[in-house]
């Protein structure tokens, strides 16, 4: 009878793990859709507000900088001190940028509205990856990469909803967006409450000492440097391709606008694809293999690039897509492993590192382009990938079992 009773408790508490999973991965679905709609939106916004490409470099930059800034901060804080409420109010935050956005009449507000949306992104993301580790059973990689695969497939879903939502409506049609935000606040609120019956269920047993480092701390904190430049070398390549990849079509080929958000969606798809792959085939082979294959692997594609046609622009940026985003959940995991007991501090610092560096990305490369053109930025993003031979570098994940 007690076999039988442990049992159903175990597999009650991996569907609740699971559900929780589930819930988590579709509010960063919906935090990801809202906060793409403004980089989806920015060939309107240009309309409207005769935008140069340095304005449009420093509004992703307000908004990327204000989403990255507090993110270690709220790390670390709800590692030591948990706070249940606290992503439904990043929610509401979000929702205030939303309807600022939507109102603006002035340069000026449309940056408050990105450092809304921002500072929303800066207290969901540390704290929701926390609890997405929490709700893993041990599969890291999996549980981060379903989180992930809710961010990424809002990111993809954001230019579509702006070619066939805001794009007919103008600028006002944002406030739509608002009742997706309410509906986070509402679903956070459900996941907090799981959060605060966790916590009581640990605070029953009985408390262990924190994890020590698996290696010595220099070495932890050169092996947290390589992978920052790795991150570097993926966002800002992904800055070039979220940001400008519809100015890069219409003007090289002439497509309409609408055409050009169409195939933003297609390449953001393909990213979204490649996260949820990710995960899983690191928990398999390693993270340390996904994250070579990853950023050095996706290196041929990146310098085709810039001299393809319509068609192979398309299908290079898919595979580009694709390869270039397996490598996230890997490196938040293997950053995870060299300082345990700090996931939420973790999270943070790579999230919000992560989210700056494509805002510095797309405020210089916004510059590049007034002063080269949009196809120099391409070919200069190009050889970003081979920064992934820096992988050489990290220690072997044998050394980071305690």
């Amino acid at each position: 009878m007690a076999t039988a009773a442990n049992t159903t408790e175990t597999a009650s508490a991996n569907r609740t793990a699971f559900l929780v999973l589930g819930a988590l991965s579709l509010c960063h679905f919906l935090n990801d859709m809202m906060q793409s709609l403004l980089p989806a939106i920015y060939p309107v916004l240009q309309q409207n507000f005769a935008l140069t490409f340095t304005q449009i470099g420093i509004l992703h930059l307000a908004f990327q900088v204000t989403a990255s800034l507090l993110q270690p901060a709220v790390g670390l804080y709800t590692d030591r001190r948990q706070r249940f409420r606290l992503l439904s109010v990043g929610m509401g935050c979000t929702l205030v940028g939303l309807l600022l956005l939507a109102t603006a009449q002035h340069y000026l507000f449309l940056l408050f509205a990105a450092c809304a949306v921002g500072l929303g992104s800066s207290i969901f993301h540390p704290d929701a990856s926390r609890l997405a580790r929490t709700a893993s059973g041990g599969r890291f990689g999996l549980a981060q990469s379903i989180f992930q695969v809710g961010g990424n497939t809002g990111t993809a879903v954001g230019p579509l909803l702006a070619a066939y939502v805001v794009l007919p409506l103008g600028q006002p049609g944002i406030a739509w967006f608002s009742a997706v935000a309410l509906l986070g606040m509402l679903i956070l609120w459900w996941v907090g409450s799981w959060a605060k019956r966790q916590h009581r269920q640990a605070r029953t047993r009985s408390a262990s000492p924190a994890p020590a480092l698996p290696l010595p701390r220099r070495r932890v904190l050169f092996a947290i440097g390589v992978l920052a430049v790795l991150i570097f070398s993926k966002y800002v390549y992904l800055a070039s391709l979220t940001s400008y990849y519809t100015f890069y079509l219409i003007e090289t080929f002439g497509v309409t606008i609408r055409h050009s958000q169409i195939l933003l969606f297609v390449f953001l798809g393909a990213v979204a694809v490649g996260t949820i792959l990710g995960g899983p085939l690191a928990d398999r082979i390693g993270r340390r293999p996904v994250i070579w294959i990853s950023i050095l692997g996706v290196l041929p594609f990146t310098l085709m690039l810039p001299h393809a046609n319509l068609f192979w622009t398309g299908v290079l940026s898919v595979v580009i897509g694709l390869v270039l985003a397996s490598a996230f959940s890997a490196i938040v995991v293997y950053a995870q492993e060299l300082v345990p007991g700090r996931v939420g501090l973790i999270s943070g610092l790579f999230f919000g590192f992560a989210f700056g560096m494509g805002g510095l990305g797309a405020a210089i490369l916004g510059v590049l382009a007034d002063a080269y053109g949009i196809g120099f930025v391409y070919q200069l993003c190009a050889v970003l990938p081979f920064l992934g031979l820096l992988t050489a570098l990290l220690p072997k994940e044998e050394s980071l079992k305690l």
